[in-house]
């Protein structure tokens, strides 16, 4: 009886971490460029002093969707998108180098150029980007900031900076708690100028939400499951001790 107890115990309670995970997708189904997570279950061996006794389930997070969501067009002028592959580089909360496809980009009382999530934009020197006063901001698809003071001709642009875009390899980045996409083998690297950036635009969430709904269906089916093979042991551990009375 214990076995299957405990086996149907630790089965719900990986099922309610694989939910939790579903049900964070779900929650950001409409947050700009945000790539959903995968979740899988897979048996774990309980190794003591002889040989596995039993299998427990385990639920992992394997990865990240790295797939592109489509292209909205907003005309705001700091909403940037990038089309394709590529990543924009940001100052993580840890003040390391991270990277986020998000441009809703707004800029502060100081004049740093931040994400709408509070994070600082990079340049290719990995220096914030700062831009002062202006009455326009232009941004080239390879990043490259332009700007038009105030008071000047509208046909007089300046390049103030260029925003670091990056293209790392999909199998060194991961996704860490601050939803921010990280390297897992942290080292140097370079802007990529095939990565292209759109103004005007935004990139959609790339969570499919009709699979995602499926998914928390399945997983709640799962856990009942797990619920009615506790409620079966329980049963009959009270008839073996019922048994046992009348012997």
């Amino acid at each position: 009886m214990d076995r299957s107890l405990y086996l149907a115990m630790n089965g719900a309670k990986q099922t309610l971490i694989a939910q939790t995970s579903n049900a964070n997708n779900i929650a950001n189904a409409q947050t700009t460029a945000f790539k959903s997570d995968f979740e899988q279950f897979r048996s774990m061996p309980s190794y003591g002093p002889g040989f596995p006794a039993r299998a427990y389930s385990m639920s992992e997070r394997p990865g990240s969707s790295f797939a592109t969501g489509t292209l909205q067009r907003t005309g705001r002028e700091l909403d940037v998108a990038i089309d394709g592959n590529g990543w924009i580089a940001v100052k993580g909360a840890d003040g390391t180098e991270a990277y986020t496809r998000a441009g809703d980009l707004q800029i502060n009382a100081q004049g740093t150029l931040q994400t709408g999530s509070g994070l600082t934009v990079l340049n290719d020197a990995g220096n914030p980007v700062v831009i002062p006063p202006t009455r326009k901001v232009i941004f080239g698809s390879d990043g490259t900031i332009s700007t038009i003071a105030q008071g000047a001709n509208p046909a007089s642009t300046a390049i103030l900076d260029k925003i670091k875009l990056v293209n790392p390899d999909a199998k060194n980045l991961e996704k860490k708690t601050d939803g921010l996409f990280h390297l897992i083998k942290p080292a140097p690297i370079q802007s990529d100028p095939a990565v292209k950036l759109v103004q005007g635009s935004l990139e959609s969430s790339n969570v499919n939400i009709m699979s995602a709904m499926v998914n928390m269906i399945e997983l709640s089916r799962n856990y009942e499951y797990q619920i009615k093979v506790m409620k079966t042991a329980s049963d009959n551990d009270s008839a073996s001790a019922q048994l046992l009375q009348l012997a």
